[in-house]
């Protein structure tokens, strides 16, 4: 087993951190079900209370944070109540944000309803989403280009959050790309657009990601492996992390060597929620104190294992 890297921590306090992506109010509705209703057959759910958690690129700043690293993050809030709990949120863990917002814009919110019985467990029983649809205004776009310019100045290594909402837009990637040629490490974990980030410094897909990033199969480590290879070759990136769950990492470097990752203590996870947001953090800021792709990705590995034996995000 890979010998653990932990000298690096050491130096995370010192790492510039820029998170760039979609922040996201995670918002929990916890309760107590009660009955079935008469109306329709669904379970009825007495409100014991709320809470709001930052989700998104925004979890992934509050893990840079935890873990030591100075953190500025710039994305997009609502005017909305939202936008001012997370706003709060922001400040109580002292991370600095930039976010542009405009008349049409509202903050993007996953609301989960957890319930149970009264001596039980509650458990998610709908997640309601809100958000802006469609494009950002071109006025919100251009301040969040100016706004990322202006930081990624300033950082030692950028962390690339995409969920999909919009504030990675091409103003945006645009000028990451300029600063990543410049030689700035801007590390990318994107949901759905993985392809729109040739040659960006680090890139991390998952496995269902890797499969529909290159269209080929992923069921066993050989098929993983040429996938990876192919990927890191399609998006001409310096490093790919491949993240594999219960089966660890799988790290293709630009010298072309391809290096696996045993997973790190139990195989079997709690919740995997904002787990890859830890990961991601962990990777960036190892990078940013100068290890190796190899060095860094041990410690996400680490980072990982623990965050998944949790519940909630990391």
């Amino acid at each position: 087993m890979r010998k653990v890297p932990l000298r690096f921590l050491k130096q995370f306090s010192s790492v510039r951190v820029l998170v760039v992506g979609d922040l996201i109010a995670d918002h929990y509705v916890f309760g107590q079900t009660e009955r079935i209703s008469r109306e329709a057959p669904v379970l009825v759910v007495r409100h014991e209370r709320d809470e709001i958690a930052l989700g998104g690129a925004a979890n992934a700043a509050a893990n840079v944070r935890s873990l030591g690293g100075n953190v500025h993050v710039v994305g997009v809030l609502g005017r909305d109540e939202m936008g001012r709990r997370m706003k709060r949120l922001f400040h109580e863990v002292g991370i600095h944000v930039d976010s542009a917002a405009g008349a049409r814009v509202q903050t993007e919110t996953k609301t989960r309803v957890l319930a149970g019985g009264m001596s039980t467990t509650r458990q998610q029983m709908l997640r309601i989403d809100r958000g802006s649809s469609g494009d950002l205004p071109s006025i919100v776009r251009r301040r969040l280009a100016r706004m990322v310019d202006e930081g990624a100045r300033n950082a030692d290594v950028v962390i690339v959050s995409d969920y999909g909402a919009g504030v990675l837009c091409s103003e945006v990637r645009k000028i990451l790309l300029e600063h990543a040629r410049s030689g700035l490490s801007v590390c990318v974990d994107s949901r759905f657009e993985l392809h729109q980030y040739e040659g960006f410094s680090v890139c991390k897909p998952n496995e269902p990601e890797l499969a529909t990033l290159t269209g080929m199969p992923i069921s066993s480590d050989a098929q993983v492996r040429e996938a990876a290879e192919k990927a890191h070759a399609m998006l001409n990136c310096e490093t790919l992390l491949v993240t594999r769950g219960r089966r660890g990492m799988l790290v293709v470097e630009k010298s072309g060597r391809t290096t696996a990752i045993g997973v790190h203590g139990h195989a079997d996870a709690v919740d995997v929620t904002g787990a890859g947001d830890t990961v991601h953090a962990t990777m960036a800021l190892a990078i940013g104190a100068h290890a190796s792709p190899i060095d860094a990705a041990a410690l996400a590995n680490v980072a990982g294992s623990i965050v998944v034996q949790k519940q909630g995000t990391g």
